[in-house]
């Protein structure tokens, strides 16, 4: 086991401490209870562990998907919790949610074998004295240093207590329908066998393990001893010293705290508190010990008591439907995985929720006769065949009807998007289709997750690339698909999305830390652990790289790149390839890059090698040759020239208002402007706020034309730096608005504020922060405090 050292968790690494090259959990049992008048939830969990030296034979349909990306990327305003369908089961039943769409068609859906969350968000903050906090049992200090010490991913929780299960009364009931017990160590090789059961058979190995779960602690006077420090929970058995001797099963009894970095408590739009666990850097470690390396894949079963108004969603499978504790005011929710999963998937949501219904915008409408998939992900409550007109008509986001005690209500699929209310369709009037663009691309954006990021995951996390990069491609090709564009159609619209990523990135990297621009931090070291298995994720916790998109944007070029030397479709079609070869495996960078060249010999006969691509794209900040020289082609195209035509239009007429005198009567010239798309017009937008001057009477047509106070959140957002620039005082609400109801998006708009030296703009960069501080992102306000305070 490493030492913790004195990592600071503001500006070190992140580490991975628990020692999977060891020992394994293959099965969490959590039991829970909510409290929201102490903003704690309580209870226990019970692992399930296998030593990772003379593993039992593993059924090949048990292999799951090693993904989780730490997104980073506080301004793409998404928090979700991603899943794929289950394959039928022993009982011919199968998962819900099934489709069949022309995306899953495309890359091959008809593997999927369970069901794959992600969560994601920004890590949290808590004080130096939290941090410090050291625990352990009284006596940890006499257990011998020669007995081994499994190690678990943990902070900011409170453990009162370590026991070994005895599992003997399970085993006995099922010892007669198993020849292969050992009489040596019976409860090792029953664990070992209830492990090995494959999935096909998964409702008896659900119930078994959750009876196992609630066996007594062991009698026999050998209490495990555990210690606590800032990143780890270390648990030894005296006189064990070997994994395989090491206890299977364990209760681990805990308390999380209110400023744990994984649970985010906080207050719905009707002032109602709720909590949602927050998939940060840190993961789940502040929401229960785990092992939180990707390779680290197990299945799992909670059971969570809430007040009985409140209804619990987890990344579970199938519908569940609560039952009431006894007597108690609080309802009881049980959710599943049958998939091996990493722990840091496991995602909780508790609060007043009810279902909410909107009519589908004409361009959603379109793609929802069509079958489009986004829409299909977001209702809930429907089996497979279950999917009417009318009930697609129900919203873009649904969530679960009223619960009252005692009812047989169904909460339907209970597997969780976390969509922020800035990327949600608004259907203002006046923003007509373009209010879908972001939600839709977004959405898309996810959907894309399900093969690049939870079918493929990364073997190491800092090669966020493999799944965002992956993911910010093909979102393009999927919203191109949903909304039935024409070939022609597509490429304009994609060369548009190009330069906006472009420019994006482009000020990025020149606002930023080089190390922090590199695409494959560890380089040639990428993939290695310490003997134990312990590893570290390169700039985790840095808090400037939380709101970066280096990830999304230079891995997205990089797909473009080589889309470029091979064609468009021939590239779509290696991707069908890579994802049935590497279906449910974690892999690096070189997987992917190897298989690409083997496929496509020609390009190392451009001298396209392994190594030149590392060192032009991956390995090395600043922005490859290949991308200014491409980005110059995509600012000719035709939407950018549209663009720039109108931009000329409104420099002129700025131009008409300077050098007038106040009191002479202004005669508007008669402009007529073109209708634009929203991502034309956060292009408009972007060229004119390069402007150093904009007449306020240019400032209030631009407002009165696009009607943008009423756009989608990017739009918005450029908005609301043309106001601060030119010191727009009239929109100034707008600017309140956005930073209130687009926190993470607005971020950098403070600094805007403040560097203005502008005191009612800093002033009302203090009133937006002082109205959200005590519901903003931890991350966030950090860095907001540092820019305003």
């Amino acid at each position: 086991m490493e030492p913790d050292k004195d990592l600071n968790r503001d500006t070190d690494d992140l580490p991975l401490r628990a020692n999977t090259n060891h020992i394994l959990v293959r099965h969490y049992v959590l039991d829970l209870t909510v409290n929201f008048d102490r903003k704690v939830i309580s209870g226990s969990v019970v692992l399930f562990l296998e030593p990772c030296s003379g593993l039992g034979t593993k059924a090949e349909d048990d292999i799951g998907p090693g993904a989780r990306t730490l997104e980073a990327g506080g301004s793409r305003d998404v928090s979700v919790c991603r899943s794929r369908d289950m394959d039928t089961v022993e009982d011919g039943t199968k998962g819900l949610g099934e489709t069949t769409t022309r995306m899953e068609k495309m890359f091959g859906a008809s593997e999927r074998d369970g069901a794959e969350f992600q969560a994601l968000s920004a890590v949290g903050s808590q004080t130096a004295a939290e941090t410090e906090n050291i625990q352990s049992s009284h006596s940890w200090e006499t257990t011998s240093d020669g007995d081994f010490t499994l190690v678990l991913d943990c902070c900011d929780l409170d453990v009162s207590k370590v026991e070994e299960v005895d599992v003997t009364s399970v085993s006995s009931m099922v010892a007669s329908e198993r020849s292969d017990v050992s009489s040596v160590n019976p409860q090792a090789a029953f664990i070992q066998n209830l492990i090995s059961v494959p999935s096909s058979r998964w409702r008896q190995k659900h119930q078994l393990f959750l009876l196992c779960s609630r066996a007594h602690g062991a009698q026999d006077g050998s209490s495990l001893h555990f210690q606590r420090d800032r990143w780890s929970l270390q648990v030894r058995k005296k006189g064990v010293a070997t994994p395989q001797e090491f206890p299977r099963a364990l209760r681990i009894c805990y308390e999380t705290r209110p400023t744990g970095g994984s649970v985010r408590w906080t207050k719905d739009q009707d002032n109602r508190v709720c909590v949602y666990t927050a998939g940060s850097p840190i993961n789940n470690r502040a929401l229960f010990p785990c092992q939180e390396p990707p390779v680290a894949m197990s299945t799992w079963h909670a059971t969570v008591r809430a007040p009985s108004e409140c209804v619990v969603l987890m990344s579970g499978e199938e519908q569940t439907v609560p039952t009431e504790d006894g007597d108690t005011p609080f309802l009881i929710w049980n959710y599943y995985v049958t998939m091996p999963m990493p722990a840091s998937t496991f995602t909780l949501a508790v609060g007043h929720w009810h279902q909410v219904t909107a009519e589908i915008p004409p361009a959603l409408e379109r793609g929802v006769r069509a079958g489009a998939h986004c829409s299909k992900i977001a209702k809930l409550g429907a089996g497979p065949g279950e999917w009417t007109e009318a009930d697609l008509r129900s919203g873009l986001v649904s969530s679960i009807s009223e619960v009252v005690k005692g009812s047989s209500l169904k909460t339907g699929s209970p597997h969780i998007i976390f969509l922020s209310q800035s990327v949600l369709y608004a259907g203002s009037l006046g923003s007509g289709e373009n209010g879908l663009s972001l939600c839709g691309s977004r959405m898309c954006h996810e959907i894309a997750h399900s093969w690049f990021g939870l079918v493929i995951g990364a073997r190491d996390w800092t090669e966020e690339w493999i799944s965002e990069g992956f993911a910010t491609y093909l979102e393009d090709i999927i919203w191109a698909q949903a909304q039935h564009l024409s070939l022609q159609e597509t490429a304009e619209q994609s060369d548009l999305k190009a330069l906006l990523r472009w420019r994006r990135l482009s000020d990025e990297l020149q606002n930023s830390e080089e190390a922090l621009q590199i695409l494959r931090p560890n380089m040639e070291n990428t993939g290695q652990a310490s003997e134990s298995g312990s590893s570290t994720v390169k700039h985790a916790l840095n808090p400037d790289k939380t709101f970066m998109q280096v990830h999304y944007l230079k891995g997205y070029f990089l797909l473009r790149f080589l889309a470029s030397q091979v064609g468009e479709q021939q590239f779509i079609d290696f991707f069908r390839l890579f994802v049935k070869k590497y279906h449910g495996q974690l892999i690096l960078s070189q997987d992917f890059l190897r298989m690409l060249l083997i496929t496509f010999p020609s390009m190392e006969r451009k001298g396209l090698t392994l190594s030149a691509i590392y060192a032009d794209w991956l390995d090395r900040p600043g922005i490859p040759k290949w991308l200014y020289e491409r980005s110059a082609v995509w600012s000719q195209t035709r939407l950018v020239e549209e663009v720039k035509a109108e931009v000329v239009k409104w420099i002129l007429l700025s131009q008409s208002h300077q050098g007038k005198g106040r009191k002479r009567k202004r005669i508007e010239p008669k402009v007529n402007y073109k209708e634009v798309m929203s991502d034309q017009l956060v292009m408009l937008l972007e060229l004119l706020l390069e402007e150093e001057e904009l007449s306020t009477a240019t400032v209030r047509a631009l407002q009165r034309t696009y009607n943008l106070q009423n756009q989608d959140a990017e739009v918005q957002h450029r908005w609301c730096e043309l106001v601060v620039k030119h010191a727009y005082t009239r929109a100034y609400r707008d600017v309140e608005h956005f930073l209130v109801h687009d926190q993470a998006m607005g971020v950098y708009l403070y600094g805007e504020l403040m560097v203005q030296e502008d005191p009612e703009q800093q002033a009302l960069a203090r009133r937006c922060l002082s109205l959200v501080t005590e519901q903003m992102d931890q991350s966030a306000r950090r860095v907001v405090e540092e820019m305003v305070l």
